[in-house]
C-alpha cells in the first residue's frame, strides 16, 4: 500500500546512509512495520492475531530447535530421550512445555484469525492472494502439527499415524504404495519416525517463507478494517508505529498471561494422557484421537459410514476431510456480495453465528467416541458446514440487502464527514 502521505525513510546518520545505500533494511523495516507504513485507524482487537500468530511462530521455531538438539528419531529411544529432556535437560521441562502448548496457542489464534476473516470478508478482491497464501500456511500448520505429534512415541503418537497414514490406503490403485512410502515400510516405526522428524524440523521455516509472501502481499492492497471500506484519505489512516504497535504488544501481553498459566500450572491440560505411555503396537488405546486442533476435521472424516456406490465409505472421508478444508481457496468466487463487513451484512451475520455453532459442535465431536448419537450428530455438521459454504453462502450474497455503508472509515470513527461525502462546500477561513 502505498500513500503520498506515507511517513518516508530518512536516514539520520553517515553509517544508516551507507547501510541504506547498500543494504535499506532499516527502510524496509521501517516501510513494512513502522510509521512509515499507514493502517486503516478504525482496526480493533480482532487485527492483533496476525502479529500473535507472528510471534508463537518464531516461539515454535526457537523452542523446536532447542529441543531438536536433545532429541533422537529412533524408535527404540525416542520416547526415553522426551523423558530425559524433561527430567535431566536444563529447563529441558519448560521447553517442551512452552513447545506443545505453543503449538495449541499458534492454532487458537489462527482458527480465531480465520474466523475473523470469514465475518469481514477478508478474503475479498483485492486480498484474495492474502488470503489463499493464508490457508496454504494453514495446510502447513497441520502437517507440520500431525508430524511433531508422532515425535514423543507414545500411545497416541503411534496409533495417531498409522491411523492418519491409513487413510492413504482408502484412494485407488496408488494408496497402498503410496502409504507404504509414507511410513517407509508396512507401519509406523523408524523410518517413519526419522522422516517425520526431518520435515517436522524443516517444516516451520517453509512456513515461515509463506508468511512473508502473506505479509508482502498485505502491504500491496494494505490492511482491510471492521467497516470493509477502503482507504480513501491521509484521515482514514494513522502510522502502525506506534499506535499498533502499542495495541499490539497490549494484546501480546495479555495473551502471554495465558499462556505462562498454562504453561507453569496446567501444562498437560491440552493434550492426551495416553500419550505418556511408551507407544506398544501390541495394544490399541480405547479412543484414538488427533491433537484437539484437528477434531473437527477428524469428526468430517468419521461423518461417512457408508458406501455411495462404488465409493468406499473410507474414501468418502477422506475426501471430505481434505474438500473441508481446500474449499476455503475458492471462498473469494463463492461469496459475491459487494459489501465486506458482517456488520452490514444482517442475514451473512445470522448464518456465521449458525457456522461458528457448527464449527464447535464438529469440535466437541471429533473428540467423542465413534458411537451413536455422536456419529449421527458428525453427519448432520458436516453436512451443514459444506451446505454453508457452497448453497447458504452463494445465495444469501445474492439475496440480501445490505445495511448502508459510511462514506469513509473517518465517518465511521468520528461520524458524518459531511464535505468529505460532498453534501455542502468546505468552509474557508478569511
Amino acid at each position: 500500500m502505498s500513500f503520498s502521505w506515507a511517513r518516508q525513510y530518512e536516514p539520520q546518520t553517515g553509517v544508516t546512509k551507507w547501510l541504506d545505500e547498500r543494504l535499506p533494511l532499516p527502510r524496509l523495516v521501517y516501510n513494512a512495520v513502522g510509521a512509515g507504513y499507514p493502517v486503516p485507524r478504525n482496526l480493533n482487537y480482532m487485527w492483533n492475531f496476525g502479529v500473535l500468530a507472528g510471534f508463537f511462530l518464531v516461539l515454535q521455531i526457537i523452542t523446536g530447535v532447542v529441543l531438536a538438539m536433545h532429541y533422537a528419531s529412533d524408535a527404540t529411544v525416542a520416547f526415553a530421550k522426551v523423558e530425559h529432556i524433561m527430567r535431566d535437560v536444563n529447563w529441558g521441562w519448560l521447553m517442551r512445555y512452552m513447545h506443545a502448548n505453543g503449538a495449541s496457542f499458534f492454532f487458537i489464534v489462527i482458527y480465531l484469525h480465520i474466523f475473523r476473516g470469514f465475518f469481514y470478508s477478508s478474503y475479498k478482491a483485492p486480498r484474495e492472494m492474502i488470503w489463499l497464501l493464508g490457508v496454504v500456511i494453514f495446510l502447513l500448520m497441520m502437517a507440520t502439527a500431525f508430524m511433531g505429534y508422532v515425535l514423543p512415541w507414545g500411545q497416541m503418537s503411534f496409533w495417531g499415524a498409522k491411523v492418519i497414514t491409513g487413510l492413504f490406503g482408502a484412494i485407488p490403485v496408488v494408496g497402498e504404495p503410496l502409504q507404504v512410502w509414507l511410513l517407509g515400510g508396512f507401519a509406523p516405526d523408524d523410518a517413519a519416525l526419522n522422516r517425520f522428524f526431518s520435515l517436522h524440523f524443516l517444516l516451520p521455516f517453509v512456513i515461515a517463507g509463506v508468511v512473508i509472501l502473506h505479509i508482502w502481499a498485505l502491504h500491496i492492497p494494505g490492511s482491510s478494517n471492521p467497516t470493509g471500506v477502503e482507504v480513501k484519505k491521509e484521515s482514514d489512516t494513522v502510522p502502525f508505529h506506534p499506535y499498533y504497535t502499542a495495541k499490539d504488544g497490549f494484546g501480546l501481553g495479555v495473551v502471554l498471561i495465558v499462556f505462562a498459566i498454562m504453561v507453569f500450572f496446567l501444562p498437560n491440560m491440552l493434550g492426551h494422557p495416553d500419550n505418556y505411555i511408551e507407544a506398544n503396537p501390541l495394544s490399541t488405546p480405547a479412543l484414538i484421537v488427533p491433537e484437539w486442533y484437528f477434531y473437527p476435521f477428524y469428526a468430517i472424516l468419521r461423518a461417512f459410514t457408508f458406501d455411495f456406490f462404488f465409493v468406499p465409505a473410507k474414501l468418502l472421508g477422506v475426501i471430505a476431510m481434505f474438500a473441508s478444508i481446500l474449499i476455503w481457496f475458492i471462498l473469494p468466487w463463492l461469496d459475491k456480495s459487494p459489501v465486506r463487513s458482517g456488520h452490514y451484512r444482517p442475514l451473512f451475520r445470522i448464518f456465521f453465528w449458525i457456522l461458528m455453532a457448527d464449527m464447535a459442535l464438529l469440535f466437541y465431536l471429533g473428540g467423542a467416541h465413534a458411537e451413536e448419537p455422536y456419529i449421527m450428530l458428525s453427519q448432520l455438521a458436516t453436512a451443514y458446514y459444506f451446505l454453508h459454504f457452497l448453497v447458504i453462502l452463494p445465495i444469501i450474497s445474492q439475496i440480501e440487502k445490505p445495511r448502508p455503508l459510511p462514506y469513509s472509515i473517518t465517518e465511521a470513527v468520528l461520524g458524518k464527514d459531511e464535505q468529505a461525502a460532498g453534501n455542502k462546500p468546505a468552509e474557508t477561513s478569511a
